[in-house]
């Protein structure tokens, strides 16, 4: 019996079936020809179907399986690549065994762009690709979970309630033991949504649940089944800046900030095509424990994570620009930080970005980019 059927990615054999469905799926094929052409799809929308269906029945006419799709998957990739980022490089995966099979732990900063940037570096490496833990909140239509689960994606139950949630997060644990035990990698970010403030912290909550499986034993017993790797993703420019300092003002001026039912969707094609400068993919070493504390491992972590983090110049304008306006948060006002000498031109580009954003917006932009050299600063600090 299958009993991950309901949320584990597809297998090879559901893999041509629901290319099948997707590609005559109206819904569908409607949201691939808006976002390719928006006017020519409110003009012409069947016109501009029928031309979306012709160009992907091209486009996946040869994927019969995991391993074509992520071929198809990775063509993708190389083109976003060329057109949103100026350089993308990796650390780290020389410390990885090629015969064991691990669990990433990610700093969480786009949707989707932090497990492809994981991917992708594997994927080049001649490495197996990862497994992704997608929360169900981003799968409110059919075919964008049809669409996640053919790119390696399983399902993480967040909507339910109760004892259902319990029995979900328990299946969710056992799962992800099997992928691990069975030879698949698995990525999951730190905590339940992105890092809009630019602080990278790992939920204690996240590592209880990854152990639930195995609860009756200690914490670190389990976890260690588990060969957990912390990741770091740091990206020039974050795609989503602006859409995070609008969310983040919004809570703090009224308390409360309501999601649209295209909020996800506008965020994933933010983070898709917008300029990211440059990406670097940190692997940190395999978790060892001292410790079944949640907390305590979660700062372990945590630790990796900052100290991986590539910090740019846009890092360091950013912090200079609220240490001169006042506006640092009153733990960091003294904070002194050895920046590194600013590249004239890097100054430029921030402030041209800066310029074009809402000044009431100004000091959450500017924080979600200084937030990590603070947190690496009191990282080293407490070490």
């Amino acid at each position: 019996m299958d009993k991950f059927k309901e949320i584990r990615p597809y297998h090879d054999h559901e893999i041509r079936p629901v290319i099948d469905r997707l590609i005559t799926d109206p819904e569908f094929l409607s949201s691939i020809a808006s976002f390719y052409a928006p006017k020519m799809s409110r003009l012409f929308p069947g016109v501009m179907r029928m031309i979306a269906r012709k160009k992907l029945q091209g486009q996946v006419v040869s994927v019969h399986d995991v391993a074509s799709m992520q071929d198809v998957i990775a063509d993708y990739m190389y083109k976003m690549i060329e057109d949103t980022t100026t350089s993308l490089t990796h650390s780290g995966l020389e410390h990885l065994d090629s015969e064991r099979s691990y669990l990433f732990v990610s700093n969480h900063r786009d949707i989707t762009m932090d497990p492809a940037f994981v991917n992708y570096m594997l994927y080049s490496a001649g490495n197996r690709t990862v497994q992704i833990a997608t929360g169900d909140n981003l799968l409110k239509k059919p075919f964008v979970s049809d669409l996640m689960r053919l790119n390696k994606s399983f399902i993480v139950l967040r909507s339910l309630k109760g004892r259902e949630l319990l029995q979900g997060l328990t299946l969710l644990s056992e799962y992800m033991h099997h992928c691990i035990e069975q030879g698949s990698h698995v990525w999951i970010a730190q905590r339940e949504g992105r890092a809009k403030n630019g602080v990278d912290k790992t939920e204690g909550a996240l590592l209880k649940m990854l152990a639930m499986f195995q609860r009756k034993q200690p914490l670190s017993e389990s976890l260690q089944k588990l060969h957990i790797v912390p990741v770091s993703i740091s990206y020039e420019y974050d795609a989503c800046d602006v859409l995070k300092a609008e969310e983040l003002h919004a809570i703090e001026t009224t308390g409360f900030f309501t999601k649209n039912e295209k909020s996800d969707i506008q965020s994933i094609v933010a983070g898709m095509i917008g300029f990211k400068g440059a990406v670097h993919v940190a692997f940190g070493r395999e978790m060892q424990y001292e410790s079944d504390d949640p907390d305590v491992i979660a700062a372990s972590i945590d630790s990796q994570i900052l100290e991986n983090y590539k910090l740019r110049d846009s890092n360091y304008i950013a912090f200079e620009l609220l240490q001169e306006k006042g506006l640092l948060p009153e733990s960091a006002a003294g904070m002194k930080i050895n920046s590194p000498e600013i590249k004239s031109e890097s100054r430029e580009v921030f402030l041209d970005r800066l310029r074009m954003v809402d000044p009431k917006l100004h000091r959450h932009y500017l924080l979600s980019y200084a937030n990590p050299v603070i947190s690496r600063s009191r990282n080293q600090a407490s070490a």
